[in-house]
């Protein structure tokens, strides 16, 4: 579980947090060609060493490194306008795979160091920053087969606003729930949607609204059953 918490963390970090939407784009249209696929991969052998620390395991972060660059090779090699929504799920999922396989082929061996994080603090990393940039590329991956028209000047808005308070309200969700103040997960639903409802009169569209709403919803929900989740294994921990 401990190796796995670890090797997870490091995906998280790896894929989302230092990764660009330049990277990304970069990566799209360069395909195999792009430098920032290679060093993407190095990043990913990096982190996965830093967190394991142990010499003697210098082949998993290499396995990682090796597995997660033929895995994004081989997405960016099929992937078109049509299939980029269903290929980033896969992607996913396989790199997931491939941490879960080493961690249950590697269970007989124990890591010396690294007492600094047992598994309780490991998984409460994993939840917090799942629900920063993963959460809010899943999201936005989800609702992306919708686009609704809207009135409203895009000028008007802080750029990535919206990308950053849905951050800061899956973790304050998630902070009410860990610490049992569910009541505070209601003010936070109230309160947003007291603010939310004055662009939504402006809008003047009912697809806006709905698009608004699912995406809102998405969001609590994430924060909800990650925090519930957290809560259950803290207990079994």
């Amino acid at each position: 579980m401990e190796l796995f918490l670890k090797l997870f963390l490091a995906h998280l970090l790896g894929d989302f947090t230092f990764q660009s939407k330049k990277w990304v784009l970069d990566k799209e249209e360069k395909k195999l060609r792009s430098g920032k696929l290679y060093f993407h991969t190095l990043i990913h052998i990096v982190l996965a060493f830093l967190f394991i620390w142990d010499l003697s395991l210098w082949y998993i972060p290499l396995i990682v490194g090796i597995t997660h660059f033929l895995i994004d090779a081989a997405k960016l090699s099929l992937q078109t306008a049509r299939t980029k929504r269903l290929l980033f799920f896969l992607d996913q999922l396989l790199h997931i795979a491939v941490i879960i396989c080493i961690s249950l082929l590697q269970t007989s061996t124990k890591i010396d160091f690294s007492n600094i994080f047992n598994s309780e603090l490991l998984l409460l990393f994993c939840a917090v920053v799942f629900l920063t940039e993963p959460a809010s590329i899943l999201i936005k991956t989800i609702i992306s087969v919708y686009t609704p028209k809207t009135e409203m000047d895009k000028g008007d808005s802080l750029e990535n606003a919206g990308k950053y308070i849905g951050m800061l309200e899956r973790l304050l969700v998630f902070t009410f729930i860990a610490t049992n103040h569910w009541e505070g997960v209601g003010f936070l639903i109230a309160a947003k949607s007291i603010f939310r409802f004055s662009d939504l009169t402006e809008a003047k569209d009912r697809k806006l609204t709905e698009y608004i709403l699912i995406g809102t919803l998405l969001s609590f929900g994430i924060a909800i059953v990650t925090s519930l989740l957290y809560i259950s294994e803290v207990f079994h921990l």
